[in-house]
């Protein structure tokens, strides 16, 4: 069996996908043949996160410790070189394929109890591709335990580059604010983006410029928030509804040898906000949660 576990393959017109079975992440997206988002191979892990699912938080969460209805916990330090815990519960699960079919799948987990966890939530992903429209997404999660739990949640894609170089990608964010990073990258604060090299909100070419930052107050008009990638030939807009308030942008020159990528990732909360409270969502018993972004051509 491939490293990334059973892979399920979606099409409809151009447009082609796979996803995999552990972590439910997006191993490739296609359209004519071209490289969407940047893919990995079938017994290759995902580098850098590339197209993860980050449940029941994304980023980091500071030491792995945190406390929670009176309670204190500590997870596994599953990012060593900041010695955080980074990115939940579900990267390295294989999930339960829930529905397959030739265009949409939908894979589900249940988050059990455990060290530093012990609570209880169902998440499912659905992935559906358009002929028109691109890729589809949709994040959902029930409390299916009997406490309150905290929750948060992100996806992880990667731009493809088209064979360019990072230097020659503009990128559009729509964020009026930069979050504000420690040594350990947890954030400490916020600053406006006017003025400033974060402010890319009329697009910006990135030429020297490198970037592995969070953003807050992100605009949706109409109910939706979109990111631009572009590069000399073609690119691609991540889009994002309101369940999504926080952005980290990762600009990478080599994700795999000689294919650089830029990773938009929509959150609902910032790193360590099992500690800040910043946009933690508190699921009760049988409540549910959902969120939907896509991939779009541009």
């Amino acid at each position: 069996m491939a490293l990334s576990g059973e892979q399920f393959s979606l099409s409809a017109g151009d447009f082609a996908a796979t996803v995999v079975e552990v972590g439910a992440g997006l191993r490739q997206l296609r359209h004519r043949g071209e490289d969407v988002t940047v893919p990995y191979g079938t017994d290759e892990l995902p580098p850098k996160g590339d197209g993860a699912v980050l449940v029941p938080w994304p980023n980091r969460l500071r030491g792995g410790r945190y406390t929670f209805g009176g309670s204190s916990y500590q997870l596994a330090l599953t990012d060593p070189a900041t010695g955080n815990a980074i990115h939940g519960l579900g990267r390295w699960a294989r999930w339960s394929a829930v529905r397959h079919e030739a265009d949409a799948v939908t894979l589900g987990i249940d988050l059990v109890p455990q060290t530093g966890w012990l609570f209880e939530i169902h998440v499912e992903i659905t992935y559906a591709l358009d002929a028109a429209r691109g890729l589809h997404v949709r994040l959902a999660a029930t409390n299916t335990g009997s406490m309150p739990a905290p929750f948060g949640a992100g996806c992880h894609p990667y731009v493809a580059l088209h064979g360019h170089r990072l230097d020659d990608v503009t990128v559009r964010v729509p964020a009026e604010q930069r979050l504000v990073l420690d040594d350990a990258q947890i954030p400490i604060g916020t600053q406006p983006v006017e003025g400033t090299r974060f402010d890319l909100r009329t697009g910006v070419r990135l030429g020297s410029e490198r970037f592995d930052d969070g953003f807050a107050e992100v605009s949706h008009p109409g109910g939706r928030g979109e990111v631009d990638v572009a590069t000399p030939s073609g690119g691609a807009r991540i889009w994002f509804d309101e369940a999504f308030h926080y952005l980290q942008v990762f600009t990478f020159d080599e994700l795999r040898p000689g294919v650089g990528g830029v990773a938009v990732e929509p959150m609902t909360c910032p790193a360590d906000a099992f500690n800040s409270g910043t946009g933690l969502l508190v699921l009760q018993p049988s409540e549910s949660w959902s969120g939907q972004w896509g991939i779009e051509l541009i």
